[in-house]
């Protein structure tokens, strides 16, 4: 009999619902039964995300299951990190879940800092300052929302509060709750002393549990309303942590992976946090990872840009075609992807047009000399990160490992390796769910361990090879 496990993998820009087993020659396939829309509204001056709506989506998605006879033995949700849900004493959310992009938290950067300098921030988090992470947002709440932060009884992380509701069971998942800039790196603890000195109640905060925790099972009520029961499992629930380990490497191999999405998150994996001041001044940022491993890796705009242009100058056009138009292009102009300029802007090619100009570049015009813009842009970014991330570790690295959506553009994978002077692996696409699923497998047995994951995933999957 077949065993099937649950991947709810939440991004940004979109939702899937996808089903997996190991057949008969052992390989890991994969069916995606349900797929929904997810993007931040404004409401009441603030962009929040629709919380009750995409619970519905999960229950509705989670009914394919039935419907398609294929019960699951386990769920698991993953999600983007740094935002999150206050509930009250009721156990209810209060007020709406305010998405990262929103602008509360300017500001309060200067707040934090006038408590505890940047260096000693990082040296007690080993995470990089990002005006976005949960610490500054839950500032922004202190300051401006009072009665919010007086009723606060609980804060969860986004996929722990959908695990909150399938269980009834609270808790904080440790890879995303160490973009809270609130885990102690090297304990791996929530870190009282910097809560307690920035007026944050240590109380709030759910026990740290990690990837492969069996949370418990569904409640009587989703129970009636999906048609079944079954584990809820807990993934890594960062979805970069995920993808990362899904990443198809070899035992012991030392590589530097690139999680490419919305953002594209380079990095290596360590068995020891990394908060030197160096590491601190180049904003890496040691984030929490599987098997008591720290993702060591720095955070760039991604695909975001890409994703902003096709919407504002080409819908109808798919990503691939973009992608290849933009190969043809001869334009070499370069902006930096890291800037806080292309974080929200009111049109994403216009501000990209602009930055050009300013530089005395020359102006992409249309859809393809734009992106040709940002992909020349992104390689060269991830260059200079290797370097960084070269110097800081004093390691050299032959691969990258380029997994997620943006594994498939097939330009900037080929600038990528042309740029660094590196072999890149491109794939698998789908890493993020193949990395939930496989956490999940691993905790009930399907493999020994995440290695042996790794193994499967690298013979189930293909992966194009582009050289320097």
């Amino acid at each position: 009999m077949t065993s099937y496990y649950l991947a709810i993998d939440i991004g940004a820009s979109s939702g899937r619902h996808i089903l997996g087993h190991i057949d008969q020659n052992q390989k890991m396939v994969l069916e995606e039964i349900y797929r929904f829309p997810n993007r931040m509204v404004q409401k009441n001056g603030r962009k929040i995300w629709e919380t009750d709506r995409l619970f519905r989506e999960i229950k509705d998605g989670m009914k394919k299951c039935r419907q398609l006879q294929k019960v699951p033995v386990s769920v698991g949700i993953d999600t983007w990190g740094v935002d999150c849900v206050f509930l009250g004493t009721d156990g209810n959310r209060l007020g709406e879940a305010v998405g990262y992009r929103d602008s509360r938290t300017k500001g309060m950067d200067i707040a934090v800092r006038k408590v505890v300098s940047d260096e000693f921030l990082f040296q007690k988090t080993g995470i990089q300052k990002q005006i976005f992470n949960t610490l500054y947002q839950l500032m922004a709440v202190r300051e401006k929302e009072p009665d919010t932060f007086k009723k606060m009884e609980n804060i969860l992380m986004i996929p722990d509060f959908f695990h909150y509701l399938l269980t009834g069971e609270k808790a904080a998942e440790y890879t995303n709750a160490t973009t809270t800039q609130l885990i102690e790196p090297y304990k791996r603890k929530w870190n009282h002393e910097l809560m307690e000195a920035l007026g944050l109640s240590t109380s709030v905060f759910p026990e740290l549990i990690y990837p492969g925790t069996l949370l418990g099972r569904l409640k009587k009520d989703v129970q009636e309303e999906v048609g079944f029961d079954c584990y809820v499992t807990v993934p890594a629930t960062h979805d970069t942590a995920s993808a990362v380990a899904a990443v198809p490497s070899c035992p012991g191999e030392d590589a530097i992976y690139i999680s490419s999405g919305t953002w594209s998150l380079i990095g290596t994996e360590e068995k020891r946090p990394i908060c030197t001041e160096e590491a601190r001044l180049n904003n890496f940022t040691n984030e929490g990872g599987c098997d008591a491993r720290y993702r060591f890796l720095k955070n760039i705009m991604g695909m975001w840009m890409i994703q902003c242009i096709q919407k504002e100058l080409a819908p109808e056009q798919s990503f691939e075609k973009i992608c290849s138009d933009a190969s043809k292009e001869s334009i070499r102009s370069i902006v930096d992807c890291s800037d806080e300029r292309f974080l929200a802007p009111a049109s994403m090619a216009e501000e990209i047009w602009k930055a050009c100009k300013e530089s005395g570049q020359e102006i992409p015009a249309g859809i393809s000399g734009t992106a040709c813009v940002i992909y020349n842009s992104l390689a060269q970014c991830y260059a200079e990160t290797v370097k960084r991330l070269e110097n800081i570790t004093h390691k050299i690295y032959k691969k990258i490992y380029i997994v997620g959506g943006g594994s498939k553009a097939d330009y900037l994978n080929q600038l990528t390796a042309t740029m660094t002077g590196k072999t890149v692996c491109a794939g698998p696409a789908e890493a993020t769910a193949i990395g939930n699923l496989a956490v999940q497998m691993v905790s009930h047995g399907e493999f020994a361990d995440l290695q042996e994951a790794k193994n499967c995933i690298r013979n189930s999957y293909e992966v194009v090879t582009y050289h320097s």
